[in-house]
């Protein structure tokens, strides 16, 4: 039997005895008498091919596996071994009935080494995932069998398997996994954290453009009005309902970052919107794409024209020109911006410019709202915008690299800090 279980194999032992009646309500201890032993039946059945690279990929991602298994711990430690949920000789083994004399603090303590919990009933399995729990871990579970479903009921996550899964289990978890493969709950995880990672992408993105609108108001208030108002209500209107929504929607596509999987697990009390993402939309890229719209927005009345005595705008169609720039100046660094936001740490050159269609699907929408509010005239009515001269729109050009370049100090600055805690 250890020889067998050392190479993995599922071992069953087979025993008989004739009886002229069985008392099915008696204890096994009474039942199981007098039996003949025939032998051992060694069963092989090994996991699937893809599972070892998930454990890896788990393990690097900050993920901790536990197996908790009804089988033999010799063959339950060996397939461990096999797929790298363990990798010492020295591990520990707890059966149930050791389980059974250990108090809760035994239990936090053998948690905190590398362990196989073998012959596992209902109740074990419980009460492990509670004392996981009590240590504030999150804690997964998954399971197939109708002694599963208390662990799978208490588990901060339960999944079931959906193939070989009974209905009590399935019923009592959060998560029915399809394929019963592993490898497919670590694509979950990946495809989790790029949601919440796309999530702040986009969200520091439509940030960023708010300083942009606000900053036009703040010089001509503080100016007493002889600053004119760069931006308008209809210009900002423009900004947040016309060039911004399709790019933020294409942010929300992106694929996951190279590493993703390379980062420990979020703390539970972390927010999507925190201090770091709000210093980076409007104490950096914000104020520096603020600064450019308005030297875009002086730099149109150098093109057009203005009074020298007063500093205004010479006519109504200077001052109209003036904003179609200032707003086409946020929607261009907002093009820099979009690429900028692809990685909050990573270098843009890294992450590339393609792999996601839908961001320049969203730059193209973008430029045609920003060309159609130029130079359509009913359009330019209404927003109060009119077609300013072509080089313009050379210095436009210049602002798309501003705010990658801009970003591209900050992380480097980042990732220069990680490197010396570690």
């Amino acid at each position: 039997v250890e020889s067998f279980a050392g190479e993995g194999l599922r071992v069953l032992g087979a025993a008989r005895r004739a009886v002229q009646e069985v008392d099915l309500t008696s204890e096994a201890d009474i039942v199981e008498r007098g039996l003949e032993f025939l032998g051992v039946l060694a069963m092989h059945d090994p996991p699937r091919p893809e599972v070892e690279a998930a454990v890896r990929t788990c393990q690097r991602a900050g993920i901790r596996i536990l197996m908790i298994t009804g089988d033999y711990g010799v063959t339950a430690a060996t397939i461990g071994r096999r797929i790298g949920v363990v990798s010492g000789d020295r591990t520990r083994i707890i059966n149930g009935d050791e389980l059974d004399r250990m108090n809760d603090s035994e239990l936090a303590s053998a948690l905190e080494s590398e362990v196989v919990f073998a012959r596992a009933t209902p109740e074990h399995k419980l009460r492990i995932v509670a004392s996981l729990q009590a240590r504030n871990e999150v804690v997964a579970v998954t399971g197939d069998g109708v002694n599963d479903a208390p662990a799978l009921k208490k588990a901060d996550i339960g999944v079931a398997m959906g193939l070989s899964g009974t209905d009590v289990a399935k019923e009592a978890a959060d998560i029915i996994l399809l394929d019963d493969n592993f490898a497919s709950i670590v694509a979950a995880v990946e495809e989790g954290r790029a949601v919440y990672s796309n999530i702040r992408k986009f969200t520091t993105y439509v940030l960023t453009s708010n300083t942009p609108e606000a900053v036009p108001f703040v010089f001509f208030a503080l100016s007493g009005g002889r600053v004119p108002l760069a931006l308008g209500v209809m210009h900002i209107l423009a900004i947040d309902l016309g060039t911004d929504l399709v790019p933020a929607l294409g942010l929300g596509a992106e694929p996951p970052e190279p590493g993703v999987m390379a980062r420990p697990p979020r703390a539970r009390t972390e927010h999507v919107i925190d201090r770091r993402l709000l210093a980076r939309a409007y104490l950096w890229l914000g104020p520096i794409q603020a600064g450019f719209v308005m030297l875009s927005f002086f730099f149109a009345f150098r093109l057009q024209g203005y009074d020298t005595t007063t500093g205004l705008p010479s006519s109504g169609s200077s001052y109209r020109a003036a904003t179609a720039m200032a707003l086409a100046a946020v929607v261009f660094t907002q093009i820099g911006n979009l690429f900028a936001q692809r990685s909050e740490t990573g270098s843009v050159l890294r992450v590339g410019l393609g792999g996601n269609r839908m961001l320049w699907w969203g730059i193209g929408s973008e430029l045609i709202v920003i060309g159609l509010i130029v130079y359509v005239p009913w359009l330019g009515d209404i927003i109060g915008t009119t077609a300013f001269p072509p080089l313009g729109w050379l210095w436009l050009l210049a602002g798309i690299p501003l705010l990658p370049l801009a970003d591209e100090v900050r992380k480097a600055f980042v990732r220069y800090r990680s490197r010396r805690k570690m």
